[in-house]
């Protein structure tokens, strides 16, 4: 064998090595593991809105006056599910938060309907509302579960496009762009008030 040879081989190993570390699997790697966590959001959201029409019915049965409420969630539900975000939009901002105020908008209707089947007993004694209801919290817990591991797999992915050598091969090869990931809401960093004091 040759120095030639030998030095050859040496320079293809050192670029081969270089190459490795410059993001060329790196960046694609964690790109699909959070678009992964991206499509667990989506299920633990696509479960909510599944068990949504069942508890409608359910209460509509026995709260038929609570005609205005039904009627949001229903809205609400049909605004959050014609909102579509595909893995592919991750990156951009306004489509993001399109679809996290529509799921939030839902969120937030289910809150008041649960609140206003308090003042049914007979309901609450039911046991498909009792299910319902807790297949919704179940959903809920699912739901947080799912967007804190979507955020933590968008953080390594938009750290690894940001840091050196990785950075190199993000920017040249791949052309990535950060992810969006969830924020709290504003306000969410207020303690709400609990006033339990009847007179008011």
């Amino acid at each position: 064998m040759t120095f030639t040879t030998m030095l050859r081989g040496a320079l293809a190993a050192v670029a081969a090595l270089s190459l490795a570390a410059c993001g060329i699997n790196s960046v694609p790697t964690k790109e699909e593991a959070a678009k992964a966590r991206w499509a667990d959001v989506e299920s633990a959201y696509q479960r909510r809105a599944d068990l949504i029409p069942n508890l409608v019915s359910t209460v509509r049965g026995a709260a038929a006056s609570e005609g205005k409420i039904l009627e949001d969630v229903i809205n609400a539900r049909s605004r959050a599910t014609s909102i579509q975000l595909s893995a592919d939009d991750l990156d951009d901002p306004a489509k993001f938060q399109a679809f996290e105020e529509a799921q939030g908008e839902l969120g937030s209707a289910l809150s008041r309907l649960m609140v206003v089947t308090e003042n049914y007993p007979q309901l609450r004694s039911q046991e498909g509302f009792l299910a319902l209801q807790d297949q919704l919290e179940g959903t809920e817990n699912r739901i947080d579960n799912a967007r804190t591991k979507y955020n933590a797999a968008v953080q390594d992915y938009n750290t690894t496009i940001r840091t050196f050598p990785d950075s190199i091969g993000a920017n040249i090869i791949h052309g990535a762009e950060p992810m969006q990931g969830f924020k709290a809401k504003p306000g969410a960093d207020v303690a709400p008030e609990v006033n339990f004091d009847t007179a008011n």
